[in-house]
């Protein structure tokens, strides 16, 4: 599974969009609140190719820092704007930490409100100024070890987004194939797939 934490952010964005579609391939995207007021827009382009839509807290920051209640304000306004961004689009109940951190009190108050808390199993390290060649010779070298897995990557570094067409290529040539994960349809309906 690929997964892009912390946009939406022009001109990436964009760019790993364009490689996705160029492979028919979709993500899971994890926006920040910020972003999402922002760039609308782009929040709305994001759905409208086929992509699911998670939150990832209205700032990007260390929830296990705060106060309690201050953190729960700040997962709550993310969801509130990536909803106001997708204007009746659905967003997914899937939620993933800034950082990954989270604390027990506030991964049960997520469950609680109906959101799965998502983790990764392979990071790309696209956010430690790295090069495109570094970011995909150490990501594919880790989901060879793992196998499988879910990959973090992030759509405001501009080195995924140059990356991002040799990475999906480089996936292709070692027979890793790509799966999109979407929430489950309510009960008495079906998902449109």
């Amino acid at each position: 599974m690929l997964t892009f934490d912390d946009g939406p952010s022009s001109p990436y964005t964009e760019m790993v969009l364009e490689a996705l579609a160029a492979e028919c391939v979709r993500a899971t995207f994890f926006v920040t609140g910020e972003n999402a007021v922002d760039d609308p827009e782009l929040v709305r382009r994001i759905a409208k190719e086929g992509h699911t839509i998670g939150t990832h807290a209205y700032e990007h920051i260390g929830l296990d820092e705060l106060p309690f209640e201050d953190a729960k304000k700040h997962i709550e306004r993310g969801i509130k704007a990536a909803t106001d961004a997708l204007q009746g689009s659905p967003l997914a109940p899937f939620f993933r930490a800034p950082q990954l951190d989270l604390t027990p009190q506030l991964e049960k108050h997520i469950i609680s409100r109906g959101l799965m808390v998502w983790s990764i199993d392979v990071d790309s390290f696209d956010w430690n100024g790295i090069t495109e060649e570094q970011m995909i010779e150490d990501t594919m070298k880790a989901l060879e070890k793992a196998g499988r897995g879910i990959v973090l990557m992030h759509d405001i570094q501009p080195v995924t987004a140059r990356a991002l067409p040799q990475f999906l290529e480089e996936l292709k040539k070692r027979n890793f194939k790509v799966v999109h994960v979407v929430p489950a349809a309510p009960k008495g309906k079906t998902a449109a797939r």
